[in-house]
């Protein structure tokens, strides 16, 4: 009997010091098993968004600690969805260690458009926590529900400047190849962006696809009535000031590389158009079992991947992106480096 006794005393020791020892992924995963998580609650369950508040506070999400039952350190995610997907298309917000998070008019609008959903048009969003325990473990909370009305976020197209050429689509007569502002902050006031393919041959700028005013040059310095500027076919992206006159002229394209793209790992890479609507770039595909990365070019000096798998594109090592056989459109914006792949 005494024996029984210190078995079943030893047993007991035992599993205590397991359970007050939850520093292996085995420990967590018990635990995001057994723990509870409360599900995001929001300031307000109906959100017409307005374009002339982009700056100002339009949704308040928080959500109650999880309960673990043991101490453990713990970051969070809140993953957006329409109702209906699976999540596996997600748009994710990483919140540290915060419980409660406000984002702006602006923030939630790009949620939306990443998402899909159409502008002036209410759309019902699915939203849920995501407590990650470590590397490999998470724990997810219940789905929680909201209207939200996205606005159109697209660009003042009113740029008045074009590229006109022989090297352009419509030769010399036009209609020319437009300019667009861009959010790009990094860029002067005044300043114009073109992402053209070209042919072999000359290119002006001017305005109002009209030979009243008109600029050529070279090395980058243009004056009224200029020379034609030379070119050889190829992707570009061309940078216009209406203010000092100068412009600059570089390759420029985005692609998909990686073992789930029709060329591999060593290309040509599936291409990236621009979308003026938004000011990001999207790749329509058809994907295999692999892993992707988004470069600049069709070379490696520029690359990106996704270690965190959080919706942000980084130049870590080892961040390839699994991906699974499929019909994909990915966007991709490459100031912000937010990307999402539905």
């Amino acid at each position: 009997m005494m024996k029984i006794i210190l078995k079943n005393i030893w047993i007991l020791c035992l599993s205590l010091a397991l359970f007050t020892s939850c520093d292996d992924d085995s420990d967590l995963a018990q635990i995001s098993s057994t723990a509870s998580t409360g599900v995001a609650n929001f300031s307000t369950t109906t959100l017409v968004l307005d374009k002339d508040d982009k700056e100002a506070d339009a949704l308040t999400i928080n959500f109650n600690e999880p309960e673990l039952g043991v101490a453990s350190g713990k970051s969070y995610q809140l993953l957006f969805d329409l109702v209906g997907g699976d999540f596996s298309g997600a748009e994710i917000k990483s919140i540290e260690e915060n419980t409660t998070v406000t984002f702006k008019t602006e923030e939630v609008n790009q949620i939306l458009i990443n998402l899909g959903a159409e502008p002036g048009v209410a759309a019902e969003i699915q939203v849920k926590v995501e407590t990650i325990l470590s590397s490999d473990t998470s724990m997810f909370s219940d789905v929680s529900t909201l209207s939200i009305t996205p606005y159109a976020a697209e660009l003042d197209l009113s740029s008045k400047w074009g590229l006109v050429g022989s090297a352009t689509t419509n030769g010399w007569d036009g209609p020319d190849m437009p300019f667009y502002q861009t959010t790009d902050k990094s860029l002067d006031a005044g300043t114009f962006v073109a992402y053209v393919t070209l042919a072999d041959g000359e290119i002006k700028i001017r305005a109002d696809n009209a030979w009243d005013t008109n600029y050529g040059g070279s090395d980058g310095v243009l004056e009224a009535d200029g020379s034609n500027i030379v070119v050889t076919a190829g992707t570009y992206k061309i940078v216009f000031n209406e203010n000092d006159l100068t412009y600059s002229i570089e390759n420029y394209s985005w692609g998909v590389v990686g073992s789930a793209t029709t060329n591999g790992w060593d290309g040509p890479d599936m291409p990236f158009t621009y979308n003026p609507l938004f000011d990001n770039w999207v790749a329509e595909v058809t994907l295999v079992d692999g892993e992707i990365k988004i470069r600049k070019n069709n070379d490696w000096t520029v690359n990106f991947g996704d270690l965190e798998l959080d919706g942000i594109l980084d130049t870590e090592a080892d961040n390839n992106i699994a991906v699974t056989a499929g019909d994909y459109s990915i966007t991709f914006n490459p100031v912000t480096l937010e990307y999402s792949i539905k």
